[in-house]
């Protein structure tokens, strides 16, 4: 096959090729190892190659497309900056998306390359174009561009580049293309920032996160629900809290939460600021964000005890984040009474909800009720008990229900709520005394897919593994749990045949 692919780079260099030739190469060059296709490689044959995609058939480009990616992994991308910077600049204004993809992955290659990055560097020309394609139409090109970008920034020379005079001028000038490029290079920002301190102060220099920022408080909804999402990514990095913080963002969103009950358009974007509080309260600590923020707990309980299908999803999947730990479910404690009345409407919801919202009640669910084997205190184990009894009147019953139904997805949901409980000795003996269960849970024929199959074997792991299983179960149904994990996710019993004679 390397013969074949010698041939055909060689027809590439003598003449312009046709399609079945390209595609032939394309297969050829596929079927050659890197190290191999390194050594029959030469500056004429990506000339050529290169050469080829200065036409208006889409199919040819395509498949040129496709073998330039193949065959520049074989290259060091010092020498592809080096011998073939006009062809990236004449890639980038390409009129096919496609290869402006496939330039801006090669140009974040050479960003990758300790070497071949200063090369880039010293070519304000072709940034300047990667930037100009984040306010391309096609969301594809722009999310490339934003990803090379961000690895550019990720070193100080590269931070330095990016935010340079000229370039952060460019930047501008892409924004104001339109609202959807505007909050693109938000974006790339957000992304830049969460890289270290430096980062983020170099972002909050150029005074574009300052704008996000703006426009995050500013009157108009539908940017409101836009620009949270972004500042909720900031969120997830020390840096990125502190500046909020001394920025003073997270107390002017807990004052929009507190009067968005006299504004009708609250729907926009109340479920975006309650996801921020809730990631908060993940990174930081769910007690400190929940006592100097009470607005936040109290909006996620008004949300989940309304009758908008929305709003109950976004409050049962903030609950699940939060109580994702035990200091998140001791703040949920805390509520007495309140949470655990929720914890009813939930338990109903995962057995008539829409379906979609029945997965994230079952999914909240699991991430409530799991404890780790080194937390099951006897306080824990009674509270996670007390809420599974309070999701309905007879909890196990109903998971197994929807553990029967012929929907995957819920079957599994329901699968992984017996997962999270399976180590806790008060949900062992409640299986053991549940007419059938253990014989179901060792019952391979009831999962119908591959999905169904891991999420069963995970339920048994998790009860093989726990150390009170044997003494709960008995060492008969401790053994075939054993037996089914040894076996694995996929095991099918061999059937033993006879032939009959005359039969057909």
């Amino acid at each position: 096959m390397a013969e074949a692919a010698v041939e055909l780079l060689e027809q590439a260099v003598r003449r312009d090729m046709s399609l079945e030739e390209l595609r032939a190469l394309r297969v050829a060059l596929q079927a050659v190892p890197l190290a191999a296709l390194r050594a029959l490689l030469g500056g004429p044959h990506l000339e050529a190659l290169f050469g080829l995609l200065a036409v208006n058939d889409r199919e040819q480009v395509s498949t040129c497309v496709s073998i330039l990616e193949r065959v520049l992994q074989a290259v060091d991308p010092l020498y592809v900056i080096h011998n073939f910077r006009d062809k990236l600049q004449k890639g980038l204004l390409h009129r096919d998306d496609s290869v402006k993809i496939f330039t801006i992955s090669q140009i974040g290659r050479i960003i990758e390359d300790s070497a071949a990055v200063r090369e880039i560097l010293c070519s304000p020309e072709l940034l300047q174009q990667v930037i100009i394609c984040i306010g391309e139409e096609k969301i594809a090109v722009a999310k490339e561009a934003i990803k090379s970008l961000s690895r550019l920034a990720q070193n100080q020379e590269g931070l330095e580049a990016v935010f340079g005079s000229t370039l952060l001028d460019e930047l501008r000038i892409v924004m104001g293309t339109s609202d959807v490029v505007r909050y693109r290079v938000y974006e790339l920002i957000v992304e830049i920032s969460s890289v270290s301190a430096e980062s983020l102060n170099c972002c909050a220099g150029s005074g574009l996160i300052s704008e996000l920022l703006e426009e995050l408080t500013g009157e108009d909804v539908l940017v409101r629900a836009t620009c949270i999402e972004m500042v909720t990514s900031l969120a997830h990095t020390p840096q990125g809290r502190q500046y909020l913080a001394q920025q003073g963002v997270i107390d002017k969103i807990s004052n929009i939460i507190l009067e968005a009950e006299a504004d009708p358009f609250s729907s926009f974007y109340l479920p975006g600021f309650v996801k921020f509080f809730g990631t908060l309260a993940v990174v930081d600590s769910p007690q400190q964000i929940c006592e100097r923020y009470p607005v936040f707990m109290e909006k996620v309980f008004e949300m989940a005890e309304s009758q908008d299908p929305t709003m109950i999803g976004v409050a049962v999947d903030t609950l699940g984040i939060l109580g994702s730990n035990v200091e998140g479910k001791q703040v949920l404690q805390k509520t007495r009474g309140r949470f655990q009345n929720l914890l009813s409407k939930i338990g109903h919801q995962a057995k008539n909800a829409p379906t979609e919202l029945r997965l994230r009640c079952l999914d909240a669910i699991s991430s409530l009720l799991y404890l780790p084997p080194e937390q099951q205190t006897e306080d824990l184990l009674r509270m996670t008990e007390s809420w599974f009894t309070s999701l309905s009147s007879q909890p196990l019953e109903l998971f197994r229900s929807i553990s029967t139904q012929p929907f995957p997805d819920l079957h599994c949901g329901a699968l992984r709520v017996f997962t999270a409980i399976a180590n806790q000795p008060w949900a062992q003996m409640l299986m053991l005394s549940s007419p059938g269960f253990v014989e179901y849970v060792v019952d391979r024929s009831v999962e119908p897919d591959k999905a169904s199959k891991d999420a069963k074997y995970e339920l048994v792991k998790a009860l093989v593994n726990s150390k009170t299983i044997a003494e709960v179960f008995g060492n008969q149904y401790y053994l075939r749990l054993r037996a089914y994990l040894q076996e694995g996710p996929y095991y099918v019993k061999a059937v033993s045949t006879t032939a009959v004679e005359g039969a057909e």
